[in-house]
C-alpha cells in the first residue's frame, strides 16, 4: 500500500486535511453552524464550475468562492453569525448558480465530458500530485496556527456570545474571521471528498468529540484525530476494496465514529460540551 505515490500523496495530503477539518469542524458544531458548512460545500461547487467555465483554474475558484462565501454569511448575518435565513438563501442562490455552470461546462466542446465537475462534487485524494500535497500541508497548518491564536477567545464567544462582548471579545471580528476560515478549510476539503461530502468531515468527527468529552481543549484534540482516523480508514477501506470510493469511504468511517460516541453516551452526552466554568474559558 506504501508502496504506491498516489496512496503516500493521499495519506499526507488527507491527514493535513482531516486536521484542519476535525479544528474547525469542533467550533462548527460548538457554535450550531453546521448548515453554514453544508451551505459552503454547494458554493464550492459553485466555484469550482464557475472556474471552469471561465477558463481558470478550478482550485483557485472553489477557494475564492468559499472564502467570499463565508464572508458574506457573516456580514449578513447576526451578529456576524450566519443565521438560517441568510445561510438558506445563499444556498438556494449558488445552487442554482451550480446547475447553471454546470450545464454551460458540459455543452462545451473542450470539457462534454463534464471530468472537472465530478472532481469537484466527489473529490479526487488518489489523483493529488506533490504540488498538491504540499499546497495542503501550507494551507492545513495555516489554518490550524490561525485558529488556534484565536481559540481562547472564540471559545468564550461561543458558549457566551453576550458576556464575551461585554468583556471586550471583539465577537464580530471572531465571527467574521471564523467563518473566512470556515471556507478556506471548506476549499481544501474538497479536494478529499468533494463537495458533496464536505458536511460529513467537518460534522461527524467534531460531534463526536463533543459527545465524549466535555473539555474544550481535550475535545479539539479529540476531533482532529477521528478526523484524521476518518480519512486514514476510508483510504484503506478504498485501496483494499478499489470499488468502494475514497470520499464515501471516508465519510462512512466519520459517520461510523459519530455513531459509536453516541452509542457510548447517549442522548446525556451532548449537554456535557457547554461546561464553561470548568475549563475556566472565561
Amino acid at each position: 500500500m506504501f508502496a504506491h505515490e498516489f496512496v503516500r500523496n493521499a495519506l499526507i495530503a488527507g491527514s493535513f486535511v482531516g486536521l484542519a477539518c476535525g479544528l474547525v469542524g469542533y467550533f462548527v458544531v460548538l457554535r450550531a453552524q453546521v448548515f453554514a458548512g453544508d451551505a459552503l460545500s454547494h458554493v464550492a461547487f459553485t466555484g469550482g464550475l464557475a472556474a471552469a467555465v471561465l477558463g481558470l483554474n478550478i482550485l483557485a475558484g472553489v477557494f475564492a468562492a468559499t472564502i467570499l462565501g463565508g464572508l458574506l454569511m457573516g456580514v449578513l448575518g447576526d451578529k456576524a453569525r450566519a443565521d438560517d435565513v441568510t445561510i438558506g438563501s445563499l444556498f438556494a442562490w449558488t445552487l442554482g448558480l451550480g446547475v447553471l455552470f454546470l450545464t454551460i461546462f458540459t455543452t462545451q466542446d473542450s470539457a462534454g465530458n463534464g471530468t472537472a465537475g465530478v472532481r469537484v462534487l466527489f473529490g479526487s485524494i488518489f489523483g493529488l500530485s506533490r504540488t498538491d500535497v504540499r499546497n495542503s500541508v501550507v494551507l492545513a497548518v495555516l489554518a490550524g496556527v490561525l485558529l488556534l491564536a484565536i481559540a481562547r477567545p472564540l471559545l468564550f464567544a461561543s458558549l457566551d456570545n453576550a458576556v464575551a462582548a461585554a468583556r471586550g471579545v471583539p465577537v464580530r471580528a471572531l465571527g467574521l474571521g471564523f467563518l473566512a476560515l470556515l471556507g478556506l478549510v471548506a476549499a481544501q476539503a474538497t479536494q478529499a471528498v468533494g463537495a458533496l461530502l464536505l458536511l460529513g468531515l467537518l460534522a461527524a468527527p467534531a460531534g463526536a468529540a463533543h459527545r465524549v468529552t466535555a473539555r474544550p481543549y481535550r475535545g479539539l484534540l479529540l476531533s482532529a484525530v477521528f478526523s484524521v482516523g476518518s480519512i486514514w480508514i476510508g483510504l484503506t477501506l478504498s485501496y483494499v476494496f478499489p470499488t468502494l470510493p475514497p470520499s464515501s469511504m471516508i465519510i462512512a468511517a466519520a459517520v461510523g465514529i459519530y455513531v459509536l460516541a453516541f452509542a457510548k453516551t447517549g442522548s446525556g452526552g451532548q449537554a456535557a460540551r457547554l461546561r464553561l466554568m470548568s475549563d475556566n474559558v472565561a
